[in-house]
């Protein structure tokens, strides 16, 4: 599960530069245009090459994007699904040249599950937080529960190759082992599910943190950023313009549930009725399970209580 829009991508030709409405939904400055060709490795910086797959859905948006760093001896981050094609097409994209490092943002089932495929290939060792998750998150869907990195990363870790240098920051909420890289010599982040410029991202409980997912918004406000590459979608050019409007959504969005909850109480498919009008019925789960977690983050404030411990079919009031 990755992040939720107001509309799915369509059937389109291969090739394609696809201008969408851009929404400022609660001010938010989502870019929702991206040229891309299914399995073709695209130059996208001097250091970066991209690959999207084909797995596109409302959750992906047009795809996974895997990103290969540097050349000659690379780095690959999110090998992506368990699709062949598209393990393929990263593999031609290094044909002739060494994979040195296998780099996991989180895993989920859209980002790890094609780095064994990976290592298989090349004998490259493998990079993340941990494996997913813990005891009692059994329930979660989407998660990648066969990925455990050769090789845990703590914050602050720094892998390098030849003229790359990338910085692990572990940055918990959507789960808890994401981790973003900050690639220094381009002041580059890439951001996973973290930051995302087409879609707010899911944060589903028990993985998914709100506190700590805003925690780590403002993490990534004290560093000096200069482009975000989301795994889904296009790149966003004013990070720390956009990450502080993704922040001030989310303290708007609690506002909002507070102020719906009030003393007389809400359940919450009612929150989600009242506050997500118009959206795609296939993201109401996604939509309650992030109005969860801010209930979550609430009743933990003191601000909202409810019966026994916070769950969806719970009632929520103030006290």
């Amino acid at each position: 599960m990755t992040g939720h829009a107001t509309d799915a991508p369509r059937e389109r030709p291969e090739r394609r530069r696809r201008p969408e409405r851009r929404r400022m939904s609660q001010a938010i400055p989502f870019v929702r245009e991206l040229d891309f060709t299914y399995g073709e490795a695209a130059q996208v910086s001097p250091l970066v090459r991209r690959v999207v797959a084909r797995n596109p859905s409302v959750f992906t948006f047009h795809g996974t994007g895997t990103y290969i760093v540097g050349r000659g001896a690379v780095a690959v981050i999110d090998a992506g699904p368990d699709l062949a094609e598209h393990v393929d097409a990263v593999l031609d994209a290094v044909r002739g040249e060494t994979v040195t490092h296998l780099v996991v943002t989180h895993t989920h089932i859209d980002h790890s599950p094609a780095t064994r495929h990976l290592k298989a290939a090349t004998g490259a060792p493998t990079y993340g937080y941990g494996p997913h998750g813990g005891a009692g998150h059994a329930a979660e869907e989407g998660a990648d529960r066969d990925f455990a990195p050769d090789h845990r990363l703590a914050d602050g870790a720094v892998l390098a190759g030849a003229g790359w240098t990338l910085e692990a920051v572990h940055t918990p909420g959507h789960t808890s082992n994401h981790l973003c890289f900050l690639l220094a010599e381009e002041r580059a982040l890439f951001s996973g599910d973290h930051v995302m410029g087409w879609s707010t991202t899911v944060v589903s409980p028990p993985d998914g943190d709100m506190g700590a997912y805003m925690a780590s918004l403002r993490k990534l406000m004290a560093r000096e950023i200069e482009t975000c590459w989301p795994t889904h979608g296009a790149p966003i050019p004013e990070p720390a313009r956009y990450v502080r409007r993704l922040h001030d959504h989310r303290r708007r969005r609690e506002a909002e549930i507070l102020a719906s909850v009030g003393a007389d109480g809400m359940t919450i498919p009612e929150i989600v009725a009242k506050l997500y009008r118009g959206l795609d019925q296939r993201l109401h789960k996604a939509a309650a399970r992030t109005v969860l977690a801010h209930l979550i983050h609430l009743v933990e404030a003191g601000r909202v209580v409810c019966r026994g411990a916070p769950g969806e079919g719970s009632r929520y009031t103030t006290p």
